[in-house]
């Protein structure tokens, strides 16, 4: 399945692209918006699971998020926290939630511990279930039955993957196992002492059929890095090869980026 050139266009178009020069100013406009967001599904009662992303692009945003949030009146705060329901994109298969290096030990430490929010809240696949298949069909399935994600939040992989949704991913493929590809396991080194032979082989995340079932999608991107892969995801015509690029198919993305990500986007810029 591709997109037509002339569908490029019309997407950006539709696109809103959000930049700040830098990183941490990129972060505070994201936080408004998501904090405006949270408050609006408040007041309204129709809280909606939250799509959530991990990684270092993440940090600086998780920070400012908390920041804002714990400067609520209390009741709005213990509102939130009673309503909180969040569905992360994805977690390392042989890792247990109480490994530093889980998904869901990140999650805790950046977000969970800070609010006092449950394990249940914050909901990850299981990466230690005995049938890894089974778990993400259950996850998959948990999702589904908790109404979908309302607003979702991604980082861009620098070879145009979004959760862990490596090339070639299709737009109709769904929760699953997934084999990291050596230029993943290369950029998530970090967290395994710079060793990507130490990062896990393998992942469940989240498929584009439930990424791109979201009622809004923020892409964020910072870094020179980043910059022509995302040219290539928001430019191109769709294509498996790029699965970012799936998201042209969506109605309401958001792109945050800074300076640098932005190079290569002149008709943007």
């Amino acid at each position: 399945m591709t997109c037509r050139d002339r569908c490029v266009p019309q997407f950006l178009s539709k696109l809103a692209l959000h930049r700040r020069p830098e990183p941490l100013a990129l972060m505070e406009a994201i936080v408004d918006h998501v904090a405006a967001h949270l408050a609006q599904a408040l007041e309204g009662e129709r809280f909606k699971p939250l799509g959530m992303a991990t990684g270092r692009t993440m940090e600086p945003f998780y920070e400012a998020l908390i920041q804002r949030l714990v400067a609520w009146p209390i009741p709005q705060l213990e509102q939130l926290k009673r309503c909180w329901l969040s569905f992360n994109l994805d977690e390392y298969v042989g890792l247990s939630s109480g490994d530093n290096r889980s998904f869901a030990a990140y999650m805790d430490a950046q977000l969970g511990c800070h609010l006092d929010l449950s394990p249940c809240q914050l909901q990850l696949p299981d990466g230690t279930a005995k049938d890894p298949a089974e778990e993400a069909q259950r996850y998959g399935s948990a999702l589904q039955k908790a109404g979908g994600i309302g607003l979702q939040l991604l980082g861009l992989g620098g070879n145009g993957h979004v959760g862990f949704n490596e090339p070639p991913s299709q737009p109709s493929s769904r929760c699953r196992v997934v084999t990291l590809q050596r230029a993943t396991r290369i950029q998530n080194a970090s967290a395994f002492g710079g060793s990507p032979d130490r990062v896990p082989e393998q992942a469940i995340t989240l498929g584009l059929d439930e990424i791109l079932a979201a009622e809004e999608i923020h892409l964020i991107v910072t870094g020179a890095a980043k910059a022509e892969i995302l040219r290539t995801a928001l430019l191109d015509p769709c294509s498996a090869e790029v699965p970012a690029s799936w998201l042209q198919r969506h109605s309401r993305v958001h792109v945050w980026v800074d300076d640098a990500a932005c190079a290569h986007l002149p008709l943007l810029s």
